[in-house]
């Protein structure tokens, strides 16, 4: 059984020798060493690196008997939260599932279509980070009990995103990524809602002086590839990275934004559902190690 990833006896240093059309592995992998070095500038944080060290070192691989296509089998992930290759993980698992489930979400609600919506709030210090945080969940409560959110939305699956802020070094950019499974009703007259009208809902529940940046777009998910491919889109952006692997790899600052960052999301969850959603993804701290192996993308 073939075996790859920084295996010394084999001399194997990247998957890439294995599959040349692979570099998922080698690309989180080569953000992981990177996000090592800059744990271990901090004494506090130190114990993260010693872990990261460890994480995917030897992958073992099995061939797909229908496929004739490498699958992984076995591996050790270290499990910290912000390691490039375990986020990664985390991610890909969540995205088979919301595919897995698709179907019987559409024969559920065949009239039902979906909206991608994206809501920020002003850049924060990082060290405001997670205050930052805990406004965003009650506003969010507050947005999701409002007459026109329920009449129009039947369910929700809500990620939280926190990049680096473009106004300064230590500065973040947090804000939710939203997938909603609207009802019918939602495109038809006076319960159809208007970018502006979800910028005002937002501002309102933020209880903000300041109208904030409100992204929304309908899904056009037809039964047809092209439909399917515009859904897709949709699931994988919102169940993307929860920090983006080249924030968390960026050395410039010997890791210091990072450790911050750390610090103030520690124990936050980053994943919601409701509605008739609730409960179709499992947080990030209760996916276990077989999980993550088993949402294993194909090796080419």
């Amino acid at each position: 059984m073939p075996q790859s990833c920084h295996d010394s006896d084999l001399r194997i240093n990247f998957l890439t020798e294995i599959s040349p059309h692979e570099v998922s592995w080698d690309e989180h992998r080569s953000d992981a060493e990177s996000v090592k070095i800059l744990y271990n500038y901090s004494v506090e944080l130190s114990k993260y690196a010693e872990r990261i060290n460890a994480c995917s070192g030897i992958l073992k691989f099995g061939v797909n008997p229908d496929q004739g296509k490498l699958v992984l089998k076995q591996a050790f992930f270290c499990r910290v939260r912000h390691c490039p290759v375990c986020q990664w993980r985390r991610s890909l698992l969540w995205r088979a599932v919301m595919f897995q489930q698709l179907p019987s979400i559409q024969e559920r609600f065949p009239t039902h279509r979906w909206v991608f919506l994206t809501l920020t709030v002003k850049n924060p210090p990082v060290t405001e980070l997670r205050d930052t945080l805990k406004h965003m969940n009650d506003s969010w409560q507050r947005l999701i009990q409002t007459k026109r959110f329920k009449s129009g939305v039947a369910g929700f699956l809500r990620t939280t995103e926190v990049t680096r802020g473009n106004d300064g070094d230590m500065m973040a950019h947090p804000h939710f990524h939203a997938l909603l499974l609207v009802k019918p009703s939602y495109f038809k007259g006076q319960g159809y809602i208007k970018q502006a009208d979800w910028v005002e809902m937002w501002a309102k529940a933020l209880r903000a002086d300041y109208l904030p940046s409100v992204n929304v777009k309908a899904v056009k998910a037809t039964l047809d590839e092209k439909g399917r491919k515009q859904l897709d889109k949709a699931i994988c952006e919102t169940l993307k990275y929860s920090v983006k692997p080249s924030d968390l790899a960026l050395e410039r600052d010997k890791g210091a934004w990072l450790h911050e960052m750390t610090k103030q999301v520690h124990k936050m969850r980053f994943i919601a559902t409701g509605g008739v959603l609730k409960g179709i993804l499992k947080p990030e701290d209760e996916i276990t190690t077989e999980e993550m192996i088993s949402s294993s993308e194909e090796v080419q």
